[in-house]
């Protein structure tokens, strides 16, 4: 699995690295622009995410912003909704405005709030046929 983590907190990147890192290629990154750069090079590499753990709180970007450029360029790249990535947002908020806005303007596919447990993350995967 080709995964992608993004978040500008150290600790939760180490966390979400030594979760998913034995189920396959983690890439790292800190902020909403390297992100989305990290998702337009993999399209023009055709190495796309099946998986990217996006923080909402992000600098220079935040994770709604970049989770609205990934889907436009997945679909710029000709993938469907069915092979698109599996994006899950994470968050220490819990405001019920924000789950509402990344599921239905950005078309995230799950959301998780901090602290993230590796329960709870696996078994989003296991949603999603990932693991």
């Amino acid at each position: 699995m080709n995964i992608l983590i993004a978040d500008d907190e150290f600790s939760s990147r180490r966390l979400l690295e030594g979760i998913l890192s034995p189920l396959g290629s983690c890439q790292i990154v800190e902020n909403g622009r390297e992100t989305v750069e990290a998702v337009r090079s993999s399209l023009e590499q055709g190495k796309r995410f099946d998986l990217i753990c996006l923080d909402i709180m992000m600098p220079e970007m935040n994770g709604q912003e970049a989770l609205n450029e990934i889907r436009k360029l997945e679909k710029l790249n000709g993938i469907s909704s069915q092979d698109e990535a599996v994006i899950i947002m994470i968050t220490a908020m819990n405001s019920l405005q924000t789950v509402v806005d990344s599921f239905e303007g950005g078309g995230c596919s799950a959301y998780l709030t901090k602290p993230v447990t590796k329960k709870n993350l696996l078994d989003k995967l296991k949603n999603y046929g990932l693991v």
